[in-house]
């Protein structure tokens, strides 16, 4: 396995055929890379559904997300797909199920279709988001947590719709403090602000958090698999200038050997 670490973040990872497992060493391997540099790129993968799952039980128990559309024969993933659509996509930087207590850990897209033009997905750093806060707004957020509110999707009345979760807290694996936040909408209420000025903050946080030089873009080639860390990454699909079909499947798991109640929920 052969690493290419990436600026602002992610690794580039050669070597590894997702055909069969990982074994337990190579796991260990691509969480450190994980915590560490947030984005994991796979290239050159010639997998299935079937396989891609089986990879990512690697790494915890699958999580869908309710309303989301599954992929054919398999529950746990969901297809993300411009085809047939009358109007592209949506796509605002956000990390995935954020308003449950417990989210998933980690996201991967495997690439179906790779459209002629466009369609790169782009994730944030948000390790060096807070370490290059202005200070009087990292003082305005130390400490304090945001209630995060589904959007978009309809769980179910026996899912959870909300979630309290610190907007600085310390990374399960690497220890590091990192900011946590999601898309504006469903960013609804930091605690002990009111609407104002709740808003106000997200606003300067996200675009903070995603100023170009915290970005990296990620140009999709037939084979790719793209792994993330939903603890240290922000992600947006770019669906701007699109030219042709663009299909990903995308599964998640819960990660982290120990659960997240206390670092990301209380």
């Amino acid at each position: 396995m052969d690493v290419q670490v990436l600026e602002p973040l992610g690794a580039r990872v050669t070597g590894l055929s997702l055909d069969t497992p990982p074994d337990e060493a190579t796991v260990e391997a691509i969480v450190g890379l994980l915590a560490d540099h947030g984005v994991v790129h796979l290239p050159g993968q010639d997998i299935d559904d079937t396989a891609f799952a089986a990879y990512l039980r690697c790494f915890g128990d699958p999580v869908f997300t309710v309303g989301e559309t599954p992929v054919p024969g398999f529950d746990d993933l969901n297809v993300i797909s411009n085809v047939g659509r009358t109007t592209p996509p949506r796509s605002t930087f956000h990390v995935d199920t954020s308003y449950v207590s417990s989210p998933p850990a980690y996201t991967s897209l495997r690439a179906v279709t790779i459209p002629e033009q466009g369609g790169q997905t782009v994730f944030t750093n948000q390790y060096r988001a807070l370490d290059t806060l202005p200070a009087d707004l990292r003082a305005r957020i130390e400490g304090r947590r945001m209630r995060h509110v589904v959007t978009g999707v309809d769980p179910g009345e026996s899912q959870e719709k909300e979630a309290w979760h610190p907007l600085v807290r310390p990374h399960p694996v690497s220890g590091r403090d990192t900011l946590y936040l999601t898309t504006p909408a469903r960013c609804a209420e930091i605690e002990g602000m009111d609407a104002d000025e709740t808003a106000e903050t997200v606003a300067a946080l996200t675009a903070h958090s995603t100023a170009p030089e915290n970005c990296l873009r990620h140009t999709w080639a037939s084979g790719d698999v793209v792994m993330w860390d939903n603890g240290t990454v922000l992600h947006a699909a770019d669906h701007s200038g699109v030219v042709g079909d663009r299909v990903m499947h995308r599964g998640m798991a819960t990660g982290y050997a120990a659960p997240l109640t206390g670092t990301l929920s209380e």
